[in-house]
């Protein structure tokens, strides 16, 4: 007799949600009854695809570029890949240390797949990306915390990784430009954190996306690293479902099985189309790095206006945190309010982590006129508190 009550695995039920898609769940039903929503929650450019990478994609599937691929990816493109990385860092990474995969997402399941056992632990900053603590404990992994601080940029220091350090360590996540705070890591620090006695896994999805200073990779500084990255962010590609890890050479074989067993491979034409991104839209990406830097300029303006500025300015991704504390405690609660009340999407701080209780995330990934009009709603909403 099939027990309905603990039908679901266990796994399943302990994960928890990505409160961003419940606000934009719930802002897409306010659409549907006639109201005019800005959405500054969403982590998803509003720039379509540059017309190479649409066009190369065309002519994949009409030259019958739909089967499978090898199940590490196509060789032209992790050519294309190891070579992009030389070209814009200087590092030396072979084409056989990279695995292509469906998005980022696969590329995360794989990476602690193959290097977690049951109870092995990954140290992540508080806040972090929502989603890494569930993969971390799917491939049961313990996420281990280090709250990182407003007036440091929300980055690690050296000291309080050592203090959380165990014989259980398995890695050490990294996020640069990071979401949700938007702050990028120096070469300085990478260097710093590359010195520690531990893999270092460093989601590297908003490089390219870097408004001030110098950009780095952590393979620049260590070749004991995982880099996670792909073509949603810079690319404007989040609907092809690409991405990449670059991983030491001793793990590619497990990565590969895992891979040929999991997803099998990634998408063929989506393959195609990400090399002539590679290679060809030099000048399309200028523009779209140039445009959210505008954005980013006058939202941090608006954020500082409204007393609501972080101490450190991000520079990289597409989001900024405003500091709401003076307003709640109750960061969840208080984005549905905005949602509700000046029709404003916002994603709240606690889906980023405890120590991220009392901010908002604000996407700039959106036009500057609706920016413009989402600024204007919520400082009306917030002078109604007042």
């Amino acid at each position: 007799m099939i027990d309905k009550k603990n039908g679901i695995g266990k796994k399943a039920l302990q994960m928890s949600p990505f409160i961003v898609m419940d606000i934009l769940k719930k802002a897409k039903q306010m659409e549907s009854e006639g109201e005019n929503i800005i959405h500054l929650e969403i982590g998803e450019p509003d720039q379509a695809t540059p017309e190479p990478i649409i066009e190369a994609a065309k002519r994949a599937l009409q030259d019958g570029d739909t089967h499978y691929t090898p199940s590490l990816g196509k060789p032209e493109l992790r050519e294309a890949i190891a070579h992009y990385y030389h070209i814009k860092y200087g590092v030396n990474v072979s084409p056989e240390q990279i695995i292509i995969t469906s998005g980022t997402s696969p590329a995360m399941l794989l990476n602690f797949g193959v290097l977690l056992e049951k109870g092995d632990e990954v140290i992540l900053s508080d806040p972090h990306y929502s989603c890494y603590p569930n993969f971390i404990r799917y491939s049961d992994g313990v996420p281990v915390y280090v709250e990182v601080k407003e007036e440091n940029g929300f980055k690690y220091q050296i000291e309080d990784i050592k203090a959380k350090l165990s014989h259980r360590t398995k890695a050490v996540m990294l996020n640069s430009p990071a979401n949700p705070t938007g702050n990028v890591f120096t070469g300085k620090e990478l260097k710093e954190l590359s010195s520690l006695d531990t893999y270092i896994i460093s989601d590297e999805i908003y490089n390219g996306l870097i408004y001030e200073g110098e950009e780095h990779t952590i393979l620049e500084y260590t070749d004991q690293a995982f880099v996670i990255n792909g073509f949603s962010k810079l690319y404007a590609m989040t609907g092809w479902r690409l991405g990449y890890i670059i991983a030491p050479p001793k793990f590619i074989r497990a990565i590969e099985k895992l891979q040929q067993n999991l997803f099998i491979c990634a998408s063929s034409f989506a393959q195609t189309a990400a090399i002539t991104a590679l290679t060809e839209c030099e000048d399309h990406i200028t523009k779209i790095v140039n445009t959210y830097d505008k954005r980013r300029r006058y939202l941090l303006n608006r954020l500082k206006s409204m007393g609501l500025a972080t101490i450190v300015e991000p520079t990289g991704a597409f989001y900024a945190l405003a500091n709401v504390k003076k307003y709640t405690n109750d960061s969840y609660s208080f984005a549905f309010d905005i949602l509700d009340k000046a029709k404003v999407a916002l994603t709240p701080g606690i889906d980023f982590g405890k120590n991220c209780e009392g901010y908002v995330r604000i996407s700039y990934a959106n036009s500057l006129s609706n920016i413009k009009e989402g600024m204007d709603r919520l400082e009306k909403f917030l002078s109604n508190l007042e």
